[in-house]
C-alpha cells in the first residue's frame, strides 16, 4: 500500500487526539509528596544562598582589588609629582632677577672699557 498524505481534517484530529492523550497522562500522574517537595525547596533555597553568599565575597574581593589598584595609582602620581617638584629649578625673585640683571650690565660695560 502506497503512503497517503492525510489532509487537514485527519491531521487536526491526530494533533487532538495527541493532545488529549498528554493530558490523561498528565492526570493520571500521582499528586508530588508534601515532604519532597520541602525538601527540593529547602535544598533550593541553601543553594541560592549559598550562590548569594558567593557573590557577595566575588564582589568585595573585586572591590578591594579595585581600591588597592586606585590607592597604588594615586601612590604613584603623588611620586611622580614629587619627583617633578624635585626636579623643577626654584622660581628666581624679582630682587635676584634685578641682581643678575646688573651684574650683566656691569659686565659688559667692563668689557667696553
Amino acid at each position: 500500500m502506497a503512503f497517503k498524505v492525510p489532509d487537514f481534517n485527519e491531521r487536526t484530529a491526530a494533533a487532538a487526539a495527541a493532545k488529549q492523550r498528554a493530558l490523561d497522562k498528565l492526570r493520571a500522574k500521582p499528586a508530588l509528596d508534601p515532604a519532597v517537595v520541602a525538601e527540593r525547596q529547602a535544598a533550593r533555597e541553601a543553594r541560592e544562598a549559598a550562590e548569594a553568599e558567593k557573590r557577595a565575597a566575588r564582589q568585595a574581593e573585586l572591590a578591594a582589588a579595585k581600591a588597592a589598584k586606585a590607592e597604588a595609582k594615586a601612590a604613584r602620581a603623588a611620586a611622580e609629582l614629587e619627583q617633578k617638584q624635585a626636579s623643577i629649578k626654584p622660581q628666581k625673585t624679582a630682587e635676584e632677577l634685578k641682581a643678575a640683571r646688573d651684574a650683566r650690565y656691569a659686565a659688559r660695560k667692563a668689557r667696553k672699557k
